[in-house]
């Protein structure tokens, strides 16, 4: 039966043996047509995971927030001729917030196989760091960008955080990071748990969880930097 591979990729400039195991390697060598949220580090990613892979001999389906729905089904053709496929995020593990689930939802529906390889998630790896529950946790993507919807967004999390026991997850594009701790350390309690998740498998990783009345006293260096905020108690 034709396999539809989810392929997780690093999460930066770390090294793969660090982080993905040799078998997905061999799997990959084996594919030769993908479907990539970005063209250009999906290539990326191919040649770092063997340099000798020819990439002209590839086939590549870019999926992105322009893709029709109909566009999605037909990256789906090579399967019916019994041809396993791959699919690559930009980052980390594909599906998990990422465009990819939509492709994933069409071959469950066609009965295709799925199967996910092993790889780094930045959300499972900064829970895993956090101290936080992980039994009940929700990861709630981007947080609304105006000033106010935002700090209702923020306050609605941190009522889960201790009506629920509930972790809550969310993200930030790299260069608004400090604006949004900016945003969590004016809204949220002092006594509420923050974990700070930046550069996650990097040389530079940095992973802390402290309350937001000890965040005030230091502010940390995430400018720029892929980061995760995980609200606890």
């Amino acid at each position: 039966m034709p396999t539809l591979y989810l392929i997780p990729v690093t999460l930066g400039e770390s090294s793969i043996e660090r982080v993905l195991p040799a078998y997905n390697r061999d799997i990959i060598l084996k594919i030769k047509h993908f479907i990539v949220e970005d063209l250009r580090s999906a290539r990326r990613f191919l040649k770092k995971t063997d340099k000798e892979i020819n990439i002209d001999e590839l086939h590549f389906y870019e999926l992105n927030q322009h893709t029709s729905p109909a566009g999605i089904s037909a990256f789906l053709e090579p399967m019916k001729q019994g041809f396993d496929m791959g699919v690559i995020s930009e980052a980390g593990c594909p599906a998990i917030a990422d465009p990819g689930a939509e492709v994933v939802c069409l071959a469950q529906e066609k009965d295709f196989r799925v199967v996910p390889l092993v790889g780094p998630s930045s959300i499972l790896l900064s829970l895993m760091a956090s101290g936080f529950n992980g039994q009940n946790f929700a990861f709630n993507g981007y947080l609304p960008i105006q000033a106010n919807e935002r700090t209702k967004a923020l306050k609605r999390l941190e009522n889960k955080v201790f009506a629920e026991n509930q972790t809550q997850i969310f993200i930030e594009t790299p260069y608004r990071n400090l604006k949004l701790l900016d945003d969590i350390l004016r809204n949220c309690q002092t006594q509420t748990k923050l974990c700070i998740a930046a550069d996650i498998t990097l040389e530079t990783e940095f992973i802390r969880s402290q309350s937001v009345k000890d965040w005030k006293k230091k502010i940390p260096d995430i400018d720029k930097k892929p980061c995760i905020f995980l609200l606890g108690r």
